[in-house]
């Protein structure tokens, strides 16, 4: 059976499948086929429900729950950290001022945009962002991914979305950024032996981290290398990336809720309601 799985190019996503592409995790009668997409396309070809399995960000979720379920692995998650808001160095903002964003449906376009609600919005591939701003196009620009680790000298920091998130929160919890979602149209039995293969999967690439980050420097699957791509991969492709743990369902429902009040989305969900139901192998086999 051919399952497309669709990720974004950034390291986290790539060290998280790529354990299955290299052939370290038996996938039994499934041939996986990959696509690499930034995360807005992703976003966008979910709300068009294109492929088996895509990485999405989790503002996007509540937008798709009819189409797809929600993966319990591979999920990214700030702790201390994440997205960062840049400008220039000394450069006072306005409350309009020209705002570069990785796409309308990423985690922290939503964050963003509750803090700035009249700042003019442009949307860009979010490997353009840091250029924007250096240029003036923009006043600032929000940095995701790798682009947080490593950026030009004559730009500061003016937000860390983190201590946005924990004001909108109102309590610590980790920051919900990425996951991955599956579509209902596989059938709940195929649907749970494709979620315990990504979730090995994610096992096997954190157990093998030195060898599978040599070999995606090797193969030139990655951005950054050395002690750059350590950094990133413990931040957002570690132990707490295999599957997801009660703190992160209690963030994930807490991002959802502000969503909801704020009136971005149609109705309040839990996160327990749209995973895939792993009860039905239990009464399968009685």
């Amino acid at each position: 059976m051919k399952i497309t799985i669709a990720h974004s190019p950034d390291a986290d996503d790539i060290f998280m499948y790529y354990a299955i592409k290299f052939g370290w995790v038996d996938t039994k009668d499934y041939i996986f086929l990959n696509e690499a997409l930034d995360i807005e396309t992703l976003n966008q070809k979910a709300l068009e429900n294109i492929y088996d399995v895509s990485a999405i960000s989790f503002a996007l979720y509540p937008k798709i729950r009819n189409d797809y379920a929600l993966l319990r692995t591979a999920v990214s998650f700030g702790q201390g950290y994440g997205p960062k808001l840049i400008k220039k160095k000394g450069k006072k903002l306005k409350k309009n001022f020209k705002l570069a964003l990785s796409g309308k449906n990423t985690t922290n376009a939503m964050l963003v945009r509750l803090k700035y609600p009249n700042a003019k919005v442009f949307y860009m591939n979010f490997l353009e962002i840091e250029k924007a701003v250096i240029e003036g196009r923009v006043d600032a620009g929000v940095l995701i991914h790798e682009s947080i680790l490593d950026f030009d000298e004559s730009l500061e920091v003016e937000l860390e979305v983190w201590d946005l998130w924990l004001d909108l929160a109102k309590e610590e919890l980790p920051l919900p950024l990425g996951g991955m979602a599956l579509r209902r149209s596989i059938p709940l039995n195929r649907a749970i032996e494709i979620e315990d293969i990504l979730i090995e999967g994610v096992r096997v690439a954190n157990n093998k981290k030195q060898e599978l980050s040599q070999k995606l420097i090797e193969n030139n699957l990655v951005r950054i290398d050395g002690k750059l791509l350590e950094k990133y991969l413990t931040m957002y492709a570690n132990s707490e990336s295999v599957s997801l743990n009660e703190l992160q369902i209690k963030a994930l429902d807490k991002l959802w809720q502000i969503g909801f009040e704020k009136g971005i989305y149609d109705c309040l969900i839990k996160t327990k309601d749209y995973l895939i139901p792993r009860e039905y192998q239990k009464y399968r086999n009685l």
